[in-house]
């Protein structure tokens, strides 16, 4: 098979990454019509997002439409976030929906959006720098519009669970184009005071627009760096804004953050009663404790007996004396062996001692050297006389004395045959004691003949009479 023909798994898979590497597919903001709803039985939602002229398959699994405060139907406008991907078994893609509002607040939903996406981005949510509220707070600030009912509730819910809690109301406004700022103000002035212990900062419940100061970037940014630790209480349960976010704590309703700033009396009477029976328990049982134990002691043979009782311990004490005395000499004479021990090795170690026994190591390792020098000129001795005898057995010279000669040509090369001279032809022939000039006046071929009586030469012509 070709290996550039790739399967329809692999073509999907390639084209999913594409989809899932994409940025710019990782966050989409679209404005459509739902058709083809269909909410399925484990919840998710399945729809298409339409207008005049194209369409996309979409979802809305149960873990994101679960916070939708309306329904969605058939022919219903709506702005929509989430991203977009590849379905791998039918090979297609779709959006993948994560919030949606109807359209109509389009433009306020965007822009909430839009201001937590970069607040989130800045740190801002991050539970990690959220401040804890105090236990018992001495004084709460209420940062609220002094006319509405917010402010009502706040404090006459603070005043029946902790009425010992000093309350001040900054007054601010709570709606309209001035209201941010006057939010804003209010929290840095309750910071330079330095005099609050928490700060509950909301209202009373309303519409988006209504709410929408406490969505603005300004408000965030003070609640954001504020030392003070602030309680967001804005509108109802369902209303969820910028502001709730960033408090160190939200509260469902403005009732609720004054429940969450202070303790109730009544709990803190019952665990104190509570505390007060645990500690007159604890008590009780201490005191009989310490009778049962003063009343065994009364009856304890010290007491009873004390004479006897110091006789008894005297002798105790003597043994204990004589036990400490013995381990002492004990102790004392191990150290005194350990000493002498250690005495010994530092004297076997002194240099002294250490050149005496160099030098007797060094005396040995001489006499060895000696030896194996002496041994080895025996063994080359033996090796060179015998050398010497090959030698002498190979030795021209010594051949000659046996009655040998060696002729040479007059080129001084060696005659090893007759062929090699011609007659009338000045030869020297070396003996043991000299050396001859000859003429060849004849030659003759010869060859040994076995007469039984020994090796004669017998001689013969070559062909020729030289």
């Amino acid at each position: 098979m070709n290996d550039k023909y790739l399967t329809v798994t692999a073509l999907t898979k390639y084209i999913k990454r594409k989809f899932d590497t994409d940025p710019h597919l990782q966050i989409i903001w679209l404005r459509g019509e739902i058709s083809n709803f269909k909410h399925h039985s484990r919840g998710h939602m399945y729809l298409t997002i339409k207008d005049e002229y194209s369409q996309v398959r979409a979802v809305m699994f149960a873990g994101n439409n679960r916070y939708l405060k309306f329904v969605p139907e058939n022919g219903m406008r709506v702005l929509i976030k989430g991203k977009i991907g590849v379905y791998e078994p039918q090979g297609q893609y779709q959006l993948y929906i994560q919030q949606m509002q109807p359209d109509g607040i389009g433009a306020l939903y965007l822009a909430f959006e839009q201001l937590k996406e970069k607040l989130h981005k800045l740190g801002y949510f991050e539970e990690s720098i959220k401040k804890q509220l105090p236990k018992y707070p001495k004084h709460i600030g209420v940062i609220t519009s002094p006319t509405g009912a917010a402010v009502r509730d706040i404090i006459t819910t603070i005043k029946r669970r902790y009425p010992i809690v000093e309350t001040t109301v900054i007054p601010v406004l709570v709606q309209g184009q001035a209201a941010a700022d006057s939010i804003k103000r209010a929290i840095e002035y309750a910071n330079k005071l330095a005099a609050f212990d928490v700060l509950i900062v909301g209202r009373g419940g309303g519409s988006i627009e209504e709410l929408w100061s406490f969505n603005e970037e300004i408000v965030a940014q003070a609640i954001f760096h504020s030392e003070i630790p602030i309680i967001s209480a804005v509108g109802h349960e369902t209303d969820v804004t910028i502001s709730d976010y960033i408090a160190d704590l939200r509260a469902p309703t403005p009732t609720g953050a004054a429940e969450l700033a202070v303790p109730s009396q009544v709990e803190l009477m019952d665990k104190i009663q509570g505390f007060k029976r645990s500690l007159t328990k604890i008590m009780t049982q201490n005191i009989t404790q310490a009778e049962t134990h003063l009343n065994r002691m009364k009856r304890a043979y010290a007491f009873r007996y004390p004479e006897q009782l110091v006789v008894q311990k005297e002798q105790e004490l003597d043994k204990l004396v004589e036990r400490v005395e013995k381990g002492f000499n004990q102790v004392t004479a191990d150290k005194q062996r350990s000493l002498r021990v250690i005495e010994q090795r530092l004297l076997n170690q002194h240099p002294r001692e250490l050149l005496e026994q160099m030098k007797k190591e060094l005396k040995q390792i001489t006499k060895q050297q000696r030896n194996a020098m002496k041994q080895i000129v025996e063994r080359k001795s033996v090796t060179f006389a015998n050398m010497i005898d090959k030698l002498s057995l190979l030795n021209p010279l010594e051949t000659m004395k046996r009655g040998y000669a060696i002729p040479y040509a007059a080129n001084g090369q060696i005659i090893r045959s007759i062929a090699a001279v011609d007659s009338n032809e000045d030869i020297s022939v070396q003996l043991a004691d000299g050396l001859l000039d000859c003429r060849i006046i004849e030659k003759y071929r010869s060859r040994k003949l076995d007469t039984g009586q020994g090796t004669n030469m017998k001689e013969e012509h070559d062909g020729d009479d030289i």
